[in-house]
């Protein structure tokens, strides 16, 4: 092979293995991280009609801690 292709490889590689480099949250960064406008979840009432809808029309239930079977009357 030539040299600019085993530069190129070479390159590829690098890039390859550095990239999983900076996976998980660091120490200094759960602060920002655990403040209220973080989470997925706006409102966690609308969250959980939300949730009782959907187990409501599907039903079933079970995963979340809903009790009760698919008809909506729990």
């Amino acid at each position: 092979m030539n040299l600019k292709v085993k530069l190129v490889l070479a390159t590829v590689c690098l890039s390859a293995l550095s990239g999983c480099s900076s996976l998980g949250v660091q120490p200094w960064e759960r602060d920002l991280l655990a403040k209220k406008e973080m989470e997925l979840t706006s409102s966690p009432i609308d969250a959980a009609l939300d949730d009782h809808i959907y187990f409501s029309k599907e039903a079933s239930s079970g995963g979340r801690g809903f009790a009760g079977g698919g008809c909506g009357c729990n």
